[in-house]
């Protein structure tokens, strides 16, 4: 079955966060804060999904309360941080939204995604990522992580399900 025909019963995202909605790299500074830049296109995207009743979550290895802040702002509250059981945090998921694993689109982009993109029903990843994501991956984005490879996933679903560009929606990115 092609990615597409998968799309159709997509019911939650699920995204890596450095890598994917960033380009990965980050910015020290003195004080040793870290600091990311995100696409807002990305964040469109994210808001819109949560809007549409879509189950949005983040599974990160990170501890950034920035990102978690970020994603709150989005509407999206599921954000694992500092996770380093990525599975664990899945099947969390899974077992509070009563979820099949064919139902479960999940974006990483390096080797500590490995394991879960195996678990669910579509992996997906930038067109960036590690070659071995890229090998247990269904789709490939043609965009870069945190140029618009969230937005991409979220777009091609909500299209193929009508809920895209179906109302007037103002966001709050």
């Amino acid at each position: 079955m092609n990615y597409k025909n998968k799309l159709h019963k997509i019911k939650a995202f699920i995204f890596d966060c450095d890598g994917v909605l960033t380009d990965g790299s980050i910015t020290l500074m003195p004080n040793g804060e870290q600091i990311r830049k995100m696409s807002t296109r990305d964040g469109y995207a994210l808001q819109l999904a949560v809007k549409k009743e879509y189950i949005v979550a983040l599974i990160t290895g990170g501890s950034s309360d920035a990102v978690k802040s970020r994603m709150n702002r989005l509407g999206v509250y599921d954000v694992y941080l500092s996770c380093n059981n990525k599975v664990k945090a899945l099947n969390e998921l899974i077992h509070t939204y009563d979820l099949n694993t064919e139902e479960i689109l999940y974006m990483g982009d390096d080797i500590p995604d490995y394991q879960v993109m195996q678990k669910v029903g579509l992996p997906t990843c930038p067109e960036d990522a590690a070659q071995e994501i890229k090998q247990v991956s269904q789709y490939i984005s043609n965009k870069r992580g945190g140029h618009g490879c969230v937005r991409d996933v979220i777009e091609q679903t909500m299209k193929l399900h009508g809920k895209w560009m179906n109302d007037t929606w103002t966001p709050s990115i």
